[in-house]
């Protein structure tokens, strides 16, 4: 189960996500997954770009550094969309469409993730 609360803005931006850390489950990602609640989101470590390939869902993008700092964001990046790849992220967080705008999270916000087993 995985919690990640934007610090800076005082917002949940997952509640109750998952996360890929290995081949496989960065391979499948969101493919197969007809739509993401809020709260629902995905961490994906190491990452530091997305390929939307099969999916069938827009979804937001934050590309995240090592101190868990936002660096760039892709909101509402469409299905069969290549995002851009970005140096010194460690991780990508695929939220639902619209999460971004809905907790007005920005450039340079600071996270806390918090993974529960």
């Amino acid at each position: 189960m995985l919690h990640v609360e934007n610090l800076t803005r005082g917002a949940i931006l997952v509640d109750h996500g998952r996360v890929a850390d290995n081949f496989w489950t960065r391979m499948k990602g969101l493919i197969g997954v007809r739509g993401l609640a809020e709260g629902d989101g995905l961490l994906i470590t190491p990452c530091n770009g997305v390929i939307s390939m099969f999916m069938s869902i827009p979804i937001d993008v934050l590309y995240v550094s090592p101190d868990d700092r936002v660096v760039a964001m892709d909101p509402a990046m469409k299905p069969w969309a290549v995002g851009r790849i970005y140096r010194g992220v460690r991780y990508v967080i695929e939220l639902p469409a619209s999460a971004i705008a809905r907790t007005g999270t920005a450039v340079g916000d600071a996270l806390r993730v918090t993974c529960y087993t």
